[in-house]
């Protein structure tokens, strides 16, 4: 029994679904439609797939994301993984595993963190020069590498905290509307409980938009964060 609102995101309450059981489904979901383009026989789901690989593809040739091999196919499957668990979180009685904080930064910290070593490994002293902007005074050197450092080194929380702070208010609004539509019913007018119905339908349906984006501005954000790879 959820003692209140905040209980939903407290994935040892009995739920349909656990954190761990949905990822495990969802990767190997990931693993398996991805590995049908090797079959003799294409289904139909890979023009899905296509999809979102192409939609992917065409932010990351505008990046230096493109010159990174494999990055295209990490980012499809991502992409996908995300938009599964971000809507599964949309069904009844099934936990959501991107309103935690665990989750969605163990997603971010493995990539932000391997374009950071690739870099390094690959030209350290473009690294190294990328920290201070061209035309900086002298005098402000020290302060600006120091900035820039900070700001680098905080992507993968930003990245995270977005994520996790949008599903997890979507899905409190979800069942403060829900909360008080199930409490009003039976004190309530016909009119009052058809505009709140009205609002739960449309929110429902503003909540797959918004879970759709934010798979996508997590994608996004990570190319863009490839353009300082040396290239």
């Amino acid at each position: 029994m959820l003692v209140d609102i905040f209980s939903s995101f407290d994935d040892n309450n009995q739920v349909f679904m656990s954190m761990y059981t949905l990822m495990w489904i969802f990767s190997l979901m990931i693993m398996l439609a991805f590995s049908t383009t090797y079959w003799a026989l294409h289904p139909r789901h890979t023009i899905l797939l296509k999809m979102f690989k192409n939609t992917l593809s065409s932010e990351i040739s505008r990046s230096f994301g493109l010159n990174t091999a494999g990055f295209i196919n990490i980012l499809s499957a991502l992409f996908l993984f995300l938009i599964l668990m971000n809507l599964s979180g949309l069904i009844p009685y099934v936990f959501s595993p991107t309103s935690h904080l665990s989750i969605s930064l163990s997603l971010g910290m493995p990539l932000w963190l391997s374009l950071i070593i690739s870099a390094i490994f690959f030209n350290p002293s473009s690294v190294i020069a990328s920290l201070l902007p061209m035309g900086a005074p002298a005098t402000l050197s020290p302060f600006l590498v120091i900035i820039e450092t900070i700001s680098i080194l905080v992507r993968p929380i930003t990245l995270s905290v977005r994520l996790m702070a949008n599903m997890s208010a979507g899905h409190i609004v979800l069942t403060l509307i829900g909360n008080y539509l199930t409490s009003s019913i039976m004190t309530t007018s016909i009119m009052s409980i058809a505009v709140l119905m009205s609002i739960q339908i449309l929110y429902t349906i503003f909540e797959f938009g918004i879970s759709m984006i934010q798979a996508y501005i997590f994608c996004l954000l990570i190319t863009l964060y490839s353009d300082e790879h040396p290239h």
